[in-house]
């Protein structure tokens, strides 16, 4: 993602946060800023965990509660995506300046690969119509082995 992509994402962000904050009757904060800026920049699949740590090192005053509160907020919002892979922890994903994509997970290193292919979304929506299906959405998780952990076992 290029740098221009990523100030257009937080643009955006930062718009839609706004305006779920002035709709719920809530304000904008500092803290609320970091937390965006710090989820936006991981570019990746991020725990609450992992962010608090991101967060801290520039904002030593934030503290996991506030990091849980914000991405709620975020999810609220439709700026951040909220994953459950294989290990149960909860993982979030940018929900803005994204399209839709589907993921690779390693079960030995945790890494999650992104992609995109439209046979497969096609076939999807095939197997659906076909069937009188209408699909609002979809995830699709293929679970295995990396290149890099393919060759250690």
């Amino acid at each position: 993602m290029t740098g221009e992509d990523r100030a257009t994402r937080l643009r955006e962000a930062k718009a839609r946060l706004r305006s779920h904050l002035e709709h719920r009757g809530l304000r904008s904060t500092r803290q609320r800023d970091a937390v965006l800026e710090a989820f936006l920049a991981a570019d990746a699949h991020v725990s609450v965990e992992e962010l608090c740590e991101r967060v801290r090192d520039a904002h030593r005053s934030i503290g996991a509660a506030t990091v849980y509160r914000c991405m709620g907020l975020f999810v609220q919002a439709g700026i951040a995506k909220e994953r459950r892979f294989h290990e149960g922890r909860i993982r979030y994903e940018p929900g803005v300046g994204t399209e839709h994509h589907d993921h690779l997970i390693c079960l030995a290193c945790g890494d999650i690969q992104e992609f995109e292919n439209p046979t497969i979304e096609r076939l999807q929506d095939e197997i659906a119509g076909s069937r009188g299906f209408s699909v609002t959405y979809h995830r699709l998780e293929l679970y295995g082995l990396c290149p890099r952990c393919k060759k250690i076992s």
